[in-house]
């Protein structure tokens, strides 16, 4: 294991080892102990009693955090017709049709997000191999397949994000900024915490929220109890 600096070392030893902090502690924790000369991002992560080798207990899904993430992402709308101008109108950051995917295919990938229109799916699934890895690719279930593409950019600049269970039933998600208020902090993790209560699958056994950590970027975990 990589020996930790005295800095993480200093702050880790704030925090009270095996113990579960009510979240309004813990974020206020997190900014604490964050020691970089940089705005981090404070990042939630939830294990979740899944069996993701099940289909149906694989959760994917977007949610709106309620004060964003402290970043805007670069959108890129692939659309056609009419389409376009909305697309514009609404702060997209590149928009276009079928010369956008050559450029992909050459290697153009200067964006974070893909919003794409039904019709333009055919194409766009020709550049899987690509977009699929990197996570780029649109999908129905976090909206960012649609025809409604003005709410679909502007949920995104507004602070939508996306999520997604890996192999062993975690969900990481950013909640903002070492910068918030706390009461921020706080508000968008329990809207993240309400969603994937609501998502839970029924036919997920035993306990459900086995474990919650936020953390800094570079800086030590805090476990927050179950509300």
């Amino acid at each position: 294991m990589a020996k930790r600096s005295k800095k993480y070392q200093e702050a880790a030893a704030l925090i009270e080892k095996g113990k579960a902090y009510p979240i309004d502690e813990a974020v206020a924790l997190v900014k604490k102990t964050s020691k970089v000369n940089f705005d981090a991002s404070v990042d939630v992560v939830f294990k979740l009693g899944l069996d993701t080798r099940h289909a149906d207990q694989q959760l994917r899904g977007a949610v709106v955090l309620p004060h964003g993430t402290g970043k805007t992402k670069k959108v890129l709308v692939v659309t056609q017709g009419a389409k376009v101008e909305e697309a514009k109108a609404a702060g997209a950051d590149v928009v276009g049709g079928k010369e956008i995917l050559e450029d992909i295919q050459k290697g153009w990938l200067d964006f974070e997000v893909m919003i794409a229109t039904p019709d333009m799916m055919a194409e766009l699934g020709k550049l899987g191999r690509i977009l699929g890895p990197k996570g780029l690719m649109p999908n129905p279930k976090t909206g960012t397949v649609t025809m409604d593409v003005a709410k679909a950019v502007q949920e995104t600049k507004a602070g939508k994000v996306t999520y997604r269970t890996d192999k062993d039933g975690n969900v990481h998600m950013p909640i903002g900024r070492v910068s918030f208020d706390d009461e921020k902090l706080a508000e968008n993790f329990k809207t993240v915490y309400d969603l994937l209560l609501r998502v839970k699958p029924s036919s997920a056994k035993g306990t459900y929220m086995k474990n919650i950590v936020v953390s800094s970027t570079m800086g030590p975990s805090v476990k927050v109890a179950s509300m």
